[in-house]
């Protein structure tokens, strides 16, 4: 059993196909077949089904998984704390919400590679609800995250910052020009909300069903790009973090409503699993994070 095989199948397991592992580890597929028939072979069982042309991992192949992730998260950390260098080296795979693009977050890592040029961050985004296995598995190093706070038991904290939210308009629109509104001001009003699996679509949700206000929802996406381009045209009232709406207040193409009801806290946070081993590459880019966001 290798590295190589291990990644491969890990690869076969992201892409869901034999041919598209092979073209994005620049293999034949010839190889990449072989590869896996060596590892089947070499745990005398079958790795994944092949229904047709789709493949489906076997309960063996599911307890791989677990194991390939942690022992290539293994070979990230022999990679970057074993070689006697002066500066890491490696790869460092990062879950990032994607809301942080907005901010300052592009600058930093432009910033990390000039300084650690052997550094390869891979970036993942990520939801609140899945981060957390991806860290126990291995899958991510290190996340940096948008969320209300989180306590777990689980995770190590190594970064934590108040943030905040608003609900954004075109200065055109009927509530831009209203003062102190309220749960109760957003009765029927059109409202542009992130996913289902967003925490701050629940928080003004759960705060609206508290005034027996049911929810006006005429989008829901994860694309904040797509939140403010609908604010913009008039389609409605944006609700979505203060830092990715910068660029929109300065050009007045967006405002930001006078809203006096629930406070909806949440947190910018960086994690790494409770028994993740910290090192240089890791503690540099959360000493990054936390210059670049004051």
């Amino acid at each position: 059993m290798t590295i190589i095989q291990l990644e491969t199948f890990l690869k076969i397991t992201e892409t869901n196909s034999f041919t598209s592992a092979a073209n994005l580890l620049g293999y034949a597929q010839s190889t990449v077949t072989t590869q896996i028939k060596q590892l089947e072979e070499e745990l005398h069982c079958l790795l994944f089904e092949r229904l047709g042309k789709t493949i489906v991992l076997t309960s063996e192949g599911e307890r791989l998984l677990t194991y390939a992730q942690k022992m290539l998260q293994l070979e990230r950390e022999i990679l970057l704390e074993v070689p006697k260098t002066k500066e890491p080296a490696g790869i460092l795979r990062l879950g990032v919400s994607e809301s942080l693009c907005y901010h300052t977050l592009p600058q930093i890592l432009l910033e990390y590679k000039k300084r650690f040029p052997n550094m390869n961050i891979q970036l993942e985004f990520i939801t609140h609800t899945t981060f957390p296995s991806l860290l126990k598995s291995g899958v991510l190093d290190m996340v940096y995250t948008l969320n209300p706070y989180i306590e777990s038991s689980e995770l190590l904290t190594l970064y934590k910052k108040p943030e905040t939210l608003g609900f954004y308009a075109n200065p055109e629109y009927p509530l831009a020009d209203r003062k102190n509104i309220k749960e109760l001001d957003l009765d029927n009003v059109p409202l542009l909300l992130t996913s289902q699996e967003c925490n701050f679509r629940s928080m003004l949700v759960e705060a609206l069903m508290a005034f027996s206000i049911a929810p006006k929802i005429v989008l829901e996406t994860s694309n904040k790009e797509i939140l403010k381009q609908f604010a913009i045209n008039q389609l409605g009232v944006a609700f979505m973090p203060d830092m990715v709406v910068q660029q929109e207040i300065k050009n007045h193409s967006l405002k930001r409503l006078d809203w006096n009801g629930n406070k909806f806290p949440i947190f910018s946070q960086v994690f790494i699993h409770k028994d993740r081993h910290r090192n240089v590459a890791i503690d540099a880019l959360v000493e990054m994070i936390s210059e670049g966001s004051h």
